[in-house]
């Protein structure tokens, strides 16, 4: 089971779906402001525990917030949410994608453990409700990544593009676009997505969104920089309050050696979501410009987050610390 089984596609690092619901902490949430959020909902919950848009907004304001150690905490939340609200398609949503950072936190074999769970609280959201698109997605996202052997499979996610299109057509469309890219035909799914108008639907539109920015990477990591570079001026374009089509230009600016370029890219990419990987590739960037005090302080700073860097960035990012101070 790969480790971004759980993810919408292109998470530049790396976001959850969010549930999108129109509440009291969908403009808190979309703003980042998790700990808003958390306070907010904490104190919903004091008055009424079965809450579940309260439930729902902490559990997934904790796995947004990158903390790994409080993933069962979001586990929990999602539980209670199901136990109290049973028919609640967002509850088994919420449920089942905590269970999926579980499933990327812990490890392969922990996750075959309980990926059928993942699986069916998405197929319970969509049985509840069909037109929550998210689970939806969430659902397809399963199938495309998980093996046979725990329910997953090209076959079941053809069917489910099939079944979204009888009721939505432009979700069913966007699935088969993701089934494309998943086939590796590229030209394909990126003609099919740029054809289509950016969604009133917020789970459609940032599928649409992360389904440009999963093309981008793939045209970078087959070295056609061009394709990748349209790409993401066009997810830049359409969704201009995202850093991710900000940072991939970044990247992409980097692995052509164009530093300066990669340096804006990553600053303007931090003014709106300050991460941790994008202060490493910064100091990458200063570091092959011969810019050793600004490099070392770009690591330093990526060091300081808890969170948003691979253990192989932040170990290179320690190396490349202590080769600068030397």
């Amino acid at each position: 089971m790969k480790t971004s089984l759980f993810i919408a596609a292109g998470a530049l690092g790396v976001l959850l779906c969010a549930q999108a619901a129109a509440n009291e902490y969908s403009a808190l949430l979309k703003a980042r402001k998790y700990a808003d959020v958390e306070r907010l909902a904490a104190a919903r919950l004091a008055q009424d525990p079965a809450n579940a848009e309260a439930l729902i907004a902490r559990s997934e304001a904790i796995l947004n917030s990158g903390a790994p150690a409080r993933i069962e905490e979001a586990v929990k939340l999602g539980q209670q949410c199901v136990a109290a609200h049973p028919q609640a398609s967002d509850c088994h949503l919420a449920h089942g994608n905590a269970l999926g950072a579980k499933a990327m936190s812990n490890g392969i074999m922990s996750a075959l453990s309980y990926a059928g769970t993942i699986r069916d609280e998405f197929k319970r959201a969509v049985e509840l409700d069909p037109q929550n698109m998210e689970a939806r997605f969430s659902l397809m996202q399963y199938y495309l990544q998980a093996p046979g052997i725990v329910g997953g499979g090209t076959g079941k996610a053809q069917a489910l593009a099939a079944q979204t299109a009888a009721i939505h057509p432009e979700g069913g469309k966007l699935m088969q676009a993701r089934l494309d890219a998943a086939d590796d035909k590229l030209a394909k799914a990126e003609a099919a997505v740029l054809a289509m108008p950016t969604s009133a639907n917020e789970a459609i539109a940032d599928s649409q969104r992360d389904l440009l920015i999963s093309l981008a990477n793939k045209y970078r990591n087959d070295k056609q920089y061009a394709d990748a570079e349209r790409v993401l001026r066009e997810a830049q374009k359409r969704f201009p309050d995202s850093d991710a089509a900000i940072y991939g230009l970044a990247r992409l600016h980097q692995e052509q050696g164009k530093h300066r370029e990669a340096i804006a890219g990553m600053e303007q990419a931090n003014a709106m979501n300050p991460q941790a990987s994008a202060y490493y590739r910064i100091g990458l960037s200063q570091q092959a410009l011969g810019e050793k005090a600004k490099a070392a302080a770009a690591y330093e700073k990526a060091l300081s987050y808890k969170t948003g860097m691979s253990p192989k960035m932040r170990t290179d990012a320690e190396d490349q610390l202590k080769v600068l101070k030397k």
